[in-house]
């Protein structure tokens, strides 16, 4: 089965070479989101599919994910154990476009903007506010294209997906109605990362997708990952990682690990330029020094690319 799934990738790659999902001249493609985002493996594996397989395109990816972060404005009083509040996107937003001036846009909020607690109308409320208010300048800002990626799930110790996970299966619902309503893109990983985990612990009893409830560990990633780039029309089947869809170059594992250091040194780097309130992040190098390390990187990516096309 892996042998016929590789070599439906195989004979399609001249094909996918010439067209893609982004829109055309689209080089800069922003991630917005919170810890998950910041932690980035998924935007790793989403880079690194769309360098194996359209090298001939040449898209930035940047991730500005910031650990805590909201699009409601709220937060525990005990957050951090006291030591700060959850930092408001709005705080930021201004400044990252400015800098980014992105062609698309992915937001993945929610896990934090109902910070924990049961179902309430008011944080849905202003979990609301805060999408639409989100959507508004990110169309103002001139994007080209706006994907917004409900959140993930949350496995609680307890109740599994029937604890906090309910709340963000609404929250979901609500974000999946605005394709109808509003004609938004909403990429859909909440309901098949809820439906995997469950599926999975009914044979394998304390399975995880993220050991703490929140964090999603690789597969978690690949699982958002995948869900994305189904999203956007790519043809990933059952791939079980992001590895095995990286097999239609034979450097596909050498690449994946550059687009990671790359991605590992890109994030904190933006973040510093972009400017933040929330303490305790890494300090990030200069983004004019990151940037020199970025081209670096590239070229020892295009080499890799290089040698399948001689």
């Amino acid at each position: 089965m892996l042998l016929i799934f590789l070599g439906l990738w195989i004979s399609n790659a001249a094909a996918a070479q010439s067209r893609s999902p982004f829109p055309k001249k689209a080089k800069r493609i922003l991630f917005l989101g919170n810890s998950i985002t910041y932690a980035g493996k998924y935007i790793s594996d989403i880079e690194a599919y769309f360098i194996s397989h359209y090298p001939k395109q040449q898209y930035e990816f940047v991730n500005v994910g910031l650990p805590s972060e909201t699009v409601s404005g709220l937060s525990e009083e005990d957050h951090a154990d006291g030591k700060f509040p959850r930092p408001d996107l709005r705080e930021r937003l201004g400044r990252v476009l400015a800098l980014v001036k992105p062609d698309v846009v992915f937001a993945c909020y929610g896990m934090n903007d109902g910070i924990y607690l049961p179902f309430d109308e008011s944080r849905f409320q202003a979990f609301r506010n805060g999408i639409n208010w989100l959507h508004s300048e990110l169309v103002k800002s001139g994007a080209k294209r706006i994907i917004h990626l409900t959140p993930p799930v949350h496995d609680d110790k307890l109740l599994g997906t029937q604890g906090y996970n309910l709340v963000l299966d609404k929250y979901s619902e609500w974000l999946l109605s605005q394709r109808d309503s509003l004609q938004w893109e909403v990429a859909d990983i909440h309901t098949p990362m809820t439906a995997y985990l469950n599926t999975q612990g009914q044979t394998q009893p304390g399975f995880k997708l993220a050991q703490d409830g929140v964090h999603p560990g690789e597969l978690g990633h690949w699982l958002m990952a995948k869900t994305t780039l189904q999203y956007l029309g790519e043809e990933v089947g059952e791939a079980p990682d992001v590895l095995t869809t990286l097999q239609v170059h034979p450097r596909g594992e050498e690449i994946y690990k550059l687009v990671s250091k790359r991605q590992a040194i890109m994030k904190d780097a933006w973040l510093k330029a972009t400017g933040f309130k929330r303490p305790g992040m890494a300090p990030g190098l200069p983004l004019t020094e990151a940037k020199q390390q970025y081209i670096q990187l590239e070229k020892e990516i295009r080499a890799l690319l290089k040698e399948k096309a001689d």
